[in-house]
């Protein structure tokens, strides 16, 4: 038997839930929360907008009782009527008829958190130990970050650059063990025989990452769309007879723009589709617009892979 849907639309101070014909109203806080839950039976899908920061703490709360799905705006933009007839409960009716006629499109808001939360922190960790080589190489060391380097650095007389050293230190391993607590959470959220895993470059991690920040592949109907909602689309300017490129559009989205760019820097590697692109290429672009390039390919066999449901064929 298909589960109950109902549709919540989020603001600052306010919550409108739709479900089965009715509507409720709860305030957007821990009170509204169990208000909600008293509405909606376990279980229960449930279709929240992705509304700034405002949907966060709901969705997390309902998370472990329900099947929440958290829906992109950009999504929204291909049902122009839940904008034109404006209203809250409009809104929210329309969230709930969104999940009914997309199906699983829309990825859980814990994966989906926790996408956001790893991106943060594996940045997070290139800024300290970009800090922390500079700080050893103001200290008269080489800039390896070695365990063999630091422990000779560590053994230095104390000053100020010293004890930011350890502080980087301490701060580093702090976030490289959230970082691991969040690849195994991620794991355990997204299809472990998903056909993404057959594709060379693509390890587990980042391949949690993509399949979380994309949900049904099946919204894209076309590779273009998909490379676009990624962020990896070209700029292309023209003017006259001139078409100049201008690199990528940035616009989609930015955590899986980085997530396909890391996996290509293995895919050059181990991927004979993308190892064979980058060779016929490097010629003509250089650094990371190659990288970005290959990065590109990837999410183009991404999609094939995950749309027409076949495992990867470095043979098509």
């Amino acid at each position: 038997m298909e589960a109950p849907v109902a549709g919540i639309d989020v603001s600052k101070d306010k919550l409108v839930v739709y479900f089965q014909g009715k509507y409720y109203e709860f305030q957007n806080n821990k009170q509204g929360f169990e208000g909600v839950k008293q509405v909606l039976p376990k279980g229960c899908k449930v279709a929240i907008e992705s509304t700034g920061v405002y949907h966060i703490n709901l969705a997390k709360y309902l998370g472990k009782e329900y099947d929440v799905r958290i829906i992109n705006p950009l999504v929204l933009k291909k049902f122009k009527d839940i904008r034109g007839k404006k209203s809250d409960k409009n809104d929210a009716k329309k969230l709930a008829e969104l999940v009914i006629s997309m199906g699983s499109e829309f990825t859980t808001s814990e994966a989906k958190e926790l996408t956001s939360q790893w991106d943060f922190i594996t940045r997070s960790i290139v800024r300290v130990k970009t800090r922390l080589r500079r700080d050893l190489i103001l200290l008269g060391y080489k800039d390896s970050l070695s365990k063999k380097n630091l422990n000779e650095v560590l053994r230095g007389e104390d000053n100020i650059v010293l004890s930011e050293v350890r502080f980087l230190l301490d701060e580093l391993e702090r976030l490289e063990v959230r970082k691991r607590e969040i690849e195994e959470e991620l794991e355990d959220l997204v299809p472990k025989d998903s056909l993404i895993f057959t594709i060379p470059g693509i390890g587990r991690t980042l391949g949690c990452i993509i399949l979380a920040r994309v949900g049904d592949v099946k919204r894209f109907g076309d590779k273009k769309r998909f490379v676009a909602y990624c962020g990896l689309d070209p700029l292309v300017e023209s003017s006259g007879k001139s078409v100049v490129s201008r690199g990528i559009s940035r616009r989609g989205d930015a955590v899986l723009r980085r997530a396909f760019y890391l996996a290509a820097l293995t895919a050059i590697k181990v991927n004979p589709i993308i190892k064979r692109f980058y060779e016929e290429h490097k010629g003509n672009l250089k650094g990371k617009k190659l990288i970005t390039a290959c990065a590109r390919k990837l999410a183009v066999i991404t999609w094939a892979v995950l749309y027409y449901n076949k495992p990867f064929d470095a043979s098509e």
